[in-house]
């Protein structure tokens, strides 16, 4: 089930849930993925997408799509010194709502299949948060309910809650404007 999508460039090679969820990046506290990303899974290129948004500006407000800044993207391009960015224009980031309508500007059966798979790593990715916070709502309900001589265990038990360290740094920029 994780294998979705036919790659652009090995029609043999696909593309996996795990690899989509690779390009979901936290800038400006808002899950998002980026322009670039986004034309590679899709098959076009970048310029075209853009021009595509472009074209129906009316349909992205900035909660759905946002163009990062100099200080974003110079962060950005440190973070992933491998990235051949060149020499052009700081991209754009797409929060779900913005990949959603990227579906009603580019019209191919390819963008609609990339679009369904990324809204279920979206959907996933509440869901787990969702589940985290119930599970933190009921161990503290617990926890109130019985005395000191559990705190051990209800300190364990927090300690398994908490997320897993990957082995990969999660992007984010908090820009403080001086």
């Amino acid at each position: 089930m994780n294998e979705i999508l036919s790659n652009q460039k090995d029609p043999q090679q696909l593309v996996t849930l795990a690899q989509i969820e690779n390009q979901i990046l936290l800038i400006r506290n808002q899950k998002v993925m980026l322009s670039n990303a986004l034309a590679n899974l899709y098959g076009v290129k970048t310029k075209a997408l853009i021009q595509a948004v472009k074209r129906n500006i009316e349909r992205f407000p900035a909660d759905f799509m946002f163009q990062l800044d100099n200080e974003e993207f110079n962060a950005l391009k440190k973070y992933f010194p491998n990235v051949p960015w060149g020499k052009r224009a700081n991209p754009y980031a797409f929060t779900q709502e913005g990949v959603a309508m990227l579906s009603t500007v580019l019209n191919s059966k390819r963008a609609i299949q990339v679009n369904i798979e990324i809204m279920r790593v979206f959907v996933r990715f509440r869901q787990m948060l969702a589940s985290n916070e119930d599970l933190k709502r009921k161990l503290l309900s617990l926890e109130k309910r019985y005395d000191l001589q559990f705190k051990a265990v209800f300190d364990a038990i927090r300690d398994l809650m908490a997320p897993p360290i990957k082995h990969r740094k999660q992007i984010g920029f908090i820009v403080s404007k001086a």
